[in-house]
């Protein structure tokens, strides 16, 4: 199984897109992936793949409440499905995560047992059999340190880094490499990082010189593709589904753009060792049956 978590400390670098883009693509090669996004915040990856309809709904079952302990019903019926996609969306209990699993550790400790607040979510998705179920897991959480982020790193050992193309990036994702050093020291877990993504390049000599910097694995390299990812966003649905329904008129670099991201969820799922049964040509938009 493929799991991995994709972070970058700097926001607004296109992680929760790329997030998104990367199921369907995983999932239009014939694998079967599960989405769990942990951002508190509105305009987070349920949204986007429009299947945030109970968010605000304080009596609906969510994430939340499997992870203290209090479900309201079977793991599964928390999913929903969008583009071959399964996603657990996000609920607005996830702004209040980090209080509610304080409390079970609380009560843990009173009757002398050990509680791990950060195997919250990799106990959850053990017990729904997740790694029975399905090929890849893939986990946003919001950019910041948060128990949000140690669960979904804790639960999938893997990170993938969108890298915003800046200095201000560079400096995040040095960051982000001691982050998942020290927190696999304090955990004793391996944290690997598959790869990074420069995202929203635009190819100017400080960017080219940022990008030879980057100490792990670049599969691709994205320009700067405001226009297609709000228009994403507007329609609520990956970049595959804009541009095939949505474009009246097809251009190249949004074709290239697509095939990048079939590329580098090849190069993901080849870093170990998983190989996609139906994988279609790179960015093309027509899916074998």
């Amino acid at each position: 199984m493929l799991s991995y978590t994709v972070y970058s400390e700097a926001g607004g670098v296109g992680k929760t897109s790329l997030t998104a883009n990367l199921a369907v693509a995983h999932a239009r090669a014939g694998l079967k992936p599960l989405v769990v996004p942990l951002d508190p915040q509105d305009g987070d990856l349920s949204r986007l793949l429009g299947v945030d309809t109970n968010r605000a709904d304080s009596s609906a079952d969510n994430l939340v409440r499997h992870m203290v302990n209090s479900p309201r019903g079977p793991f599964e019926e928390l999913i929903r499905t969008a583009e071959g996609v399964d996603i657990v969306p996000e609920h607005n209990m996830l702004s209040d995560l980090s209080d509610h699993l304080a409390r079970e550790q609380s009560k843990a400790e009173d009757l002398g047992d050990a509680y791990n607040i950060y195997a919250q979510l990799q106990r959850v998705l053990r017990e729904g059999d997740v790694g029975d179920h399905y090929d890849v897991l893939l986990c946003d959480p919001p950019a910041t340190e948060s128990d949000h982020l140690y669960n979904a790193i804790y639960a999938t050992r893997n990170l993938v880094i969108p890298v915003e193309p800046s200095w201000k990036g560079q400096a995040s994702v040095e960051g982000l490499a001691d982050l998942a050093t020290n927190f696999a020291d304090q955990l004793n877990i391996d944290v690997g990082v598959l790869g990074a993504i420069p995202n929203g390049v635009k190819n100017t000599s400080d960017q080219r010189e940022m990008l030879e910097d980057i100490e792990f694995p670049t599969p691709e390299i994205i320009g700067d593709r405001t226009s297609l990812m709000e228009g994403c966003w507007k329609q609520q649905c990956s970049a595959f589904r804009y541009v095939r329904e949505h474009r009246s008129r097809r251009r190249d670099y949004e074709i290239e753009t697509l095939a990048q991201l079939d590329r580098i969820a090849r190069f993901l799922e080849a870093e170990v060792g998983l190989e996609a049964p139906n994988a279609p040509e790179p960015g093309a938009l027509e899916e074998p049956a």
